[in-house]
């Protein structure tokens, strides 16, 4: 595939052919793998200091209280497995939305890699943009992740969450 590239003009009038501002899917998949990275390391952190907290006493009791077949026990597991998914959720949330509306404008993901998120203006987006673009991507999973696949056949290079929250994720040239 050739490399693309965009016409810019200098305030002088002066026209200049740059590379492409768009950050593609590739870049965007690598900076993805890298936020997943500092998340497993935080969460495992917290999950290291919740079990030092609550001691590994109360896990044997849950552990042999199911063995045993007490619904109890398996209520206590569900709730426990809700309570972590929610941390997970929020966690997750306020790390994009926050780094993303930052001024930094990027997660640390897309930092190592040279990428920032803007609006459609090449300004900073707001943490209620970020949110909603974070929220979206719940769209663009639903179907086997097309909506991601999608930052790599649009003009823009824009996933579907992207275009919902009226985003662009760019290099920094």
């Amino acid at each position: 595939m050739p490399a693309v590239s965009v016409t810019r003009y200098t305030p002088t009038g002066a026209m200049l052919v740059v590379p492409s501002p768009y950050a593609g899917f590739w870049l965007r998949f690598l900076a993805y793998i890298i936020d997943g990275i500092v998340l497993s390391i935080i969460f495992g952190v917290v999950i290291m200091v919740a079990i030092a907290a609550i001691g590994v006493g109360y896990l044997r009791t849950i552990i042999e209280g199911i063995r045993a077949g007490s619904d109890e026990f398996a209520f206590t597991v569900m709730g426990d497995i809700f309570v972590a998914i929610v941390f997970i959720v929020l966690a997750s949330w306020i790390y994009h939305a926050w780094m993303e509306s930052s001024q930094y404008q990027a997660t640390l993901g897309k930092m190592a890699l040279g990428l920032i998120v803007t609006d459609l203006n090449d300004r900073p987006i707001s943490f209620g943009r970020a949110s909603g673009r974070f929220f979206a991507r719940i769209f663009s999973r639903l179907i086997f992740d097309i909506g991601y696949i999608m930052a790599g056949f649009t003009e823009k290079k824009q996933a579907l969450h992207d275009m919902i929250a009226g985003c662009l994720v760019l290099r920094k040239i």
